[in-house]
């Protein structure tokens, strides 16, 4: 398959420190279904951040949907966002607004019919199983609930890229069941869906998943998932 993300010898590091990630050169293939993992301050969450446009690198070039997003004039950067559905670990959602408000952002900003958006949502707060507090506020939420409305609002438009940071530590065994087949439902449908986590155990419920994993900076390859130029990327 094609190549959705691309990255050429990018380094990265924050003000005037050593490089968290240093010489990624990897390709994520459209459609796959990948697993990040490694040891805390190994560089998974600052990867993810250069993957939905948060951070850019210091050095090497990144290419996603085969654009040089390094390069991209500002005003094109939000078009690019939203092609991608991230959640965050501390969740980012609006307090002010309810529950089912959250979730159906991304369609508003993207212009859809609001008789879609009610639908859309309803029918994605019922699978989260969070139906019954659509109309509460983030703040009257438990951490799991938050957790889960986050991740409704990340898949709700599809994204053709969707970037997720440990996005099962705050529920439970079944929940974290359920919002796996809800990515794999999605992967199915074409998205690329790449999920940093601690848990290994994760890695059995998605058959068709591949396995990155990042150690001091920079990224291995144990399963032969990603596509490496020669002479990089050996475990």
């Amino acid at each position: 398959m094609a190549g959705i993300v691309q990255f050429e010898n990018v380094g990265l590091r924050y003000g005037h420190g050593d490089e968290v990630l240093r010489d990624l050169s990897f390709t994520l293939a459209a459609g796959e279904f990948y697993f990040l993992t490694g040891a805390s301050g190994a560089g998974k969450t600052s990867l993810l951040k250069l993957l939905y446009l948060a951070q850019r690198p210091s050095r090497g070039v990144i290419r996603l949907f085969g654009t040089d997003v390094v390069t991209l004039p500002r005003a094109r950067m939000p078009g690019f966002r939203r092609r991608i559905g991230v959640v965050y670990q501390d969740f980012r959602l609006v307090p002010h607004l309810s529950i089912a408000d959250n979730v159906a952002l991304p369609l508003r900003i993207a212009g859809v019919l609001e008789s879609e958006v009610r639908d859309a949502v309803r029918e994605m707060l019922a699978w989260v199983g969070l139906s019954h507090r659509a109309d509460a506020r983030p703040p009257t939420l438990s951490g799991g609930e938050q957790q889960r409305v986050a991740i409704a609002r990340a898949v709700i438009g599809r994204p053709e890229l969707l970037v997720a940071d440990e996005p099962t530590g705050n529920v439970d065994e079944a929940m974290a069941e359920r919002l796996m087949q809800l990515f794999g439902s999605l992967n199915g449908l074409g998205t690329t869906v790449v999920v940093a986590t601690h848990d290994l155990t994760l890695l059995n419920r998605i058959k068709a998943a591949q396995m990155m994993r990042i150690v001091d900076g920079q990224l291995h390859d144990p399963t032969g998932a990603l596509r490496f130029p020669p002479g990089r990327g050996a475990a």
